[in-house]
């Protein structure tokens, strides 16, 4: 099997450069990201419901991060769950959760594989980015 970069790079640099038109400070959160990676895939995809209050545009960002992986993965033949959920509705939370836990040993595998390039992508192009006008 030949090795495809699934666009990753070219993904990053748009959802880096969104999240800088929106608010600059908000690209800190690409390190964030990549650490987050290493808690699987259900950390990393709540991270946006713990922003939503209080720092809506960094939860923006996860958000699309999130959107943008689960739409790369279905090129690999993975389907990652996305259901939209309240921040205030627990039932739907741990619904998301689970289906994040029932995904396959080699589907988290190949996933966090995938999301780790994804954010190393993003940390790429955040450095290059941040602080440019």
């Amino acid at each position: 099997m030949a090795w495809n970069s699934y666009g990753l790079d070219r993904e990053a640099q748009k959802l880096v450069l969104a999240a800088k038109k929106r608010d600059e400070k908000s690209l800190n959160q690409s390190h964030v990201m990549r650490m987050t990676v290493a808690y699987g895939l259900e950390r990393f995809w709540g991270e946006h419901l713990r922003l939503q209050g209080k720092e809506p545009e960094k939860s923006q960002y996860w958000k699309e991060t999130w959107n943008a992986f689960v739409e790369i993965m279905k090129q690999t033949g993975v389907t990652i769950p996305n259901k939209t959920v309240s921040v205030n509705n627990a039932s739907q939370i741990q619904a998301m959760s689970d289906e994040l836990w029932k995904l396959s040993l080699d589907d988290q595998r190949v996933a966090l594989a995938v999301l780790t390039q994804l954010c190393d992508c993003i940390v790429w192009w955040t450095q290059r980015y941040k602080g440019n006008n």
